[in-house]
């Protein structure tokens, strides 16, 4: 599909992906809103129901997902985005965009606006290279968490380090708390211990608290999980509900068995039980239901 063509069709417009594009000269303000494109769709699915406080769940297959082959970029995505639309699968709660990208060596994503938006990128394998209209020039590897607030306005670019091998990692994005703060980078590094056997927290509300912080009521926790490890996960917020996705292995979350990309959401509860059937990589999104 020719790029032009792929951008009219995207559900990002202009704020999307731009395909090795040199870059723009007007101010990210001066383009259609991140914000406003992605909150167009999003309506009343996977959200708390007010009434009845039965535990809820919703599972998405990782064959389910949808999928976008670019030659320089494989990208699976686990809610609608650009060309792939499912208006059952646009979000869950706050949490807006779940991608497992690909990316062929030394490509990448031109520099390209975005605003009003939270933006965690968690590389699984390869190097990543960040640089943006702040001044922040980085390169992030397995191990490593990155945040980008996007706030009123900011320009970024992402390209694989490597000049012969493919970068994976993981692209997620969430509605803020609130619009238009000052957009802010920051990023973290994990020892292996830090997640062997325990789900380590990695992201929340608060700077003084563990791993990088965003502008909403949400906490990430990354487990690198033996067989036979078992324990329960307490929800951190009235409201908030929690996004499970298997990076690698077998897991058994809240009686439902996963396996290798799968993705299960669960709300109107207070805990729920984990167990790792199989060696696992887990990551935990606990985030607010309503937008």
């Amino acid at each position: 599909m020719k790029r032009k063509q792929f951008l009219r069709k995207s559900l990002l417009g202009a704020a999307g992906l731009t395909l090795g594009a040199k870059a723009a000269n007007s101010k990210a303000t001066e383009r259609p809103s991140t914000y406003d494109k992605l909150m167009a769709p999003v309506g009343f699915n996977h959200l708390p129901n007010q009434e009845i406080k039965t535990m809820k769940t919703i599972l998405h297959k990782a064959d389910t997902r949808g999928h976008a082959n670019h030659g320089w970029l494989n990208s699976h995505h686990t809610f609608s985005f650009a060309n792939y639309y499912n208006p059952e699968r646009v979000h869950f709660g706050v949490l807006r965009v779940l991608n497992d990208d690909t990316v062929a060596p030394g490509r990448g994503f031109g520099r390209h606006p975005h605003d009003n938006m939270e933006i965690i990128s968690i590389p699984l394998a390869g190097a990543l290279e960040h640089k943006d209209s702040m001044d922040n020039a980085a390169v992030i590897r397995q191990g490593d968490v990155q945040v980008m607030s996007a706030g009123t306005g900011v320009f970024h670019s992402e390209y694989n380090k490597s000049s012969d091998e493919e970068v994976r990692f993981l692209q997620i994005w969430m509605f803020p708390r609130e619009k238009g703060v000052e957009p802010r980078y920051d990023q973290i590094t994990l020892a292996n211990s830090d997640t062997k056997n325990q789900l380590q927290q990695v992201l929340s509300p608060s700077k003084d608290d563990a791993g990088v912080w965003v502008h909403q009521d949400a906490w990430f926790h990354l487990g690198d999980l033996e067989k036979g490890w078992s324990g329960n996960y307490e929800i951190k917020r009235s409201g908030n509900g929690v996004y499970a996705f298997v990076i690698e292995g077998e897991v058994e979350v809240a009686g439902q068995q996963l396996g290798k990309r799968d993705g299960f959401g669960i709300w109107d509860t207070e805990a729920f039980e984990i167990k790792a059937t199989g060696d696992a990589k887990l990551l935990l999104m606990d985030v607010p239901m309503g937008v």
